[in-house]
């Protein structure tokens, strides 16, 4: 069956796109929201000595500051005041996500619908609250200890922490505008809008290294193809599921006997996402970050030998990275997905899996399904997310791109796509209803 992309790049018609006027606003509301987040990221917090900065930060920049950099368009390295970007919005639904797996009056909430999803929400946005206040915190304080504070003090630090929390609650806004009056999932693309803005500076880095003689231009070249090739792959994956069939028997409501229906359950390879690779990446990184601060106060001993052992290509450093992106991604998938409740749902609705009793011994299949392909999707995702640090070992040079960055704009433009997809159908829709009316209305004026 043909994808939502797949489909749009068969019916692709700009005469059709031009014609959907509600289509175009939101297109145009994303853009202008995403231009916005852009100009952000060049406005620096004040009190901030800029050389300072660049010189730590450049001390800094192989720990987690420069995944967050990335991630933020470069905000981090300007010291912007979307430094934080939508990170601590996105840790909070992840934390709310695994607590209402746990809390009993969360999931309560959950199953009450639109309802129980807006209080949900509503926690999720008090939690990034006091994420970004304890985040913004804690980057005042190392600013601050680190001289890049012109005038260090309660003033700096309170305005400092009032100016990254704000803006990581308007970028929270923004997402949340783009979600209901743009296209696609703000938050995804605020990330995906940080990384695509960081593509030129990687390609330029790499072009430079050609250009120095520090990569040849085979080497390059080979790069490309296999940035190519890989994207390829992850879009081959991700639309991969394994769909198992369900069965509906007769029924008679009324009067009217209803055949039985055929369904089918899909269950995607990788139900985690790319929320294993974030995890892992900001575990392992968290030595080289903490050496980088105490580097700064002349203290060295295991820590450094540490870093040293988990620096980027190293055989220890490949190992951990594949171990724990397996391990989270079947953690989260054991979270976000439960097989009791999909068959419990299954049995009120009267379908079953042909050839499996319902009730537990479909919660066992399905869990025995899912557990078999989370093995290929963990496998797929180690595979994307080694493959960038394999060929920067190789090359003997930062390409300024991982596994875990493709997998974000491959999937974020993937769901985009499939969102403008369905909003041309919605239209064609509108369109063929609006030519039966009158067809009808003619029609009767006839008769009469």
């Amino acid at each position: 069956m043909a994808s939502a992309a797949e489909q749009l790049a068969a019916n692709l018609n700009f005469g059709a796109i031009a014609k959907a006027d509600e289509l175009k606003k939101r297109i145009w509301f994303t853009l202008g929201a995403l231009v916005v987040f852009r100009l952000g990221t060049y406005i620096p917090i004040p009190g901030i000595d800029p050389e300072q900065f660049a010189r730590n930060f450049q001390q800094q920049a192989g720990g987690v500051l420069g995944l967050f950099n990335m991630f933020s368009g470069g905000a981090v390295e300007r010291m912007a005041i979307f430094a934080l970007n939508i990170m601590p919005y996105i840790s909070a639904s992840i934390i709310v996500q695994l607590l209402t797996s746990v809390i009993p009056s969360l999931e309560a909430l959950k199953k009450e619908g639109e309802s129980g999803r807006k209080v949900i929400n509503q926690y999720t946005r008090y939690l990034t609250v006091v994420l970004a206040l304890v985040q913004s915190w804690g980057i005042a304080i190392g600013l601050q200890g680190s001289s890049a504070a012109i005038d260090p003090g309660p003033f700096f630090l309170a305005s400092t922490v009032i100016t990254l929390t704000g803006g990581t609650l308007f970028l929270m806004w923004i997402g949340e505008q783009i979600t209901s009056r743009g296209i696609g999932n703000g938050s995804s693309l605020i990330i995906f809008a940080g990384i695509v803005a960081h593509l030129p500076v990687a390609i330029a880095g790499a072009l430079e290294l050609g250009r120095t003689g520090a990569l040849s231009p085979v080497v390059i070249l080979g790069v490309g193809v296999a940035a190519v090739a890989l994207v390829y792959f992850i879009v081959f994956m991700e639309r991969a599921q394994r769909r198992l069939l369900i069965n509906y028997p007769k029924r008679q409501v009324g009067n009217r006997m209803y055949e039985g229906q055929t369904s089918f359950l899909p269950l995607k390879l990788n139900t985690s996402g790319v929320i294993p690779p974030i995890f892992a990446s900001s575990l392992l990184l968290l030595p080289a970050t903490a050496a980088s601060f105490s580097a700064n106060q002349g203290t060295t001993g295991w820590l450094g030998t540490l870093t040293a052992y988990l620096g980027h290509g190293t055989p220890l450093f490949m190992a951990l990275y594949a171990a724990l992106i397996i391990f989270f991604t079947f953690f989260y998938t054991a979270v976000v997905f439960n097989p009791q409740e999909t068959a419990d749902n299954l049995k009120k609705h009267g379908g079953f899996i042909p050839g499996i009793r319902p009730g537990e011994r479909t919660a066992a299949f399905i869990d025995k399904v899912l557990t078999r392909i989370t093995v290929i999707g963990a496998l797929y995702l180690t595979f994307v997310c080694l493959c960038p640090e394999i060929l920067s070992s190789y090359a003997s040079a930062s390409l300024g791109f991982g596994g875990t960055s493709l997998l974000i704009v491959v999937s974020v433009t993937m769901d985009t796509v499939a969102q403008i997809h369905g909003h041309l159908m919605a239209h064609q829709y509108e369109g063929l209803v609006k030519k039966a009316k009158l067809r009808g209305a003619s029609t009767s004026q006839r008769r009469r």
